[in-house]
């Protein structure tokens, strides 16, 4: 999966996507990492980094309906790709192999 090596950041913002399913655009991402990780972050990062998502083929966007209290304008929604779903599953297998084969004294408590 060459070029598709994910970021810590981006492996949260892709499994971000994944949990809002069928709500997931900028602003969503945005409250729903804010919920789950408590740590204060930009829209522009989040935007940033669902394009950096999509230019490596692991999201797709569309537009949605456009709503009255957005103005007239449409939201952004993402869906994480095949593509997306393998690398979430390739770091999960990872990183649990490597949380397998660490042992109860390697903390040093």
């Amino acid at each position: 999966m060459k070029g598709t090596q994910l970021g810590e950041f981006e492996e949260v913002v892709l499994l971000t996507v994944a949990l809002l399913y069928d709500n997931a655009y900028s602003v969503g991402v945005l409250e729903a990492l804010d919920e789950h990780l408590g740590r204060p972050m930009s829209l522009g990062v989040v935007h940033r980094t669902l394009q950096r998502l999509e230019e490596k083929k692991l999201v797709v966007s569309r537009f949605g309906e456009a709503s009255a209290e957005r103005g007239g304008r449409s939201k952004r929604l993402f869906t994480v790709t095949c593509e997306g779903e393998l690398a979430l599953r390739e770091a999960r297998r990872i990183r649990n192999m490597l949380w397998e084969g660490i042992s109860e004294t390697a903390f040093g408590h």
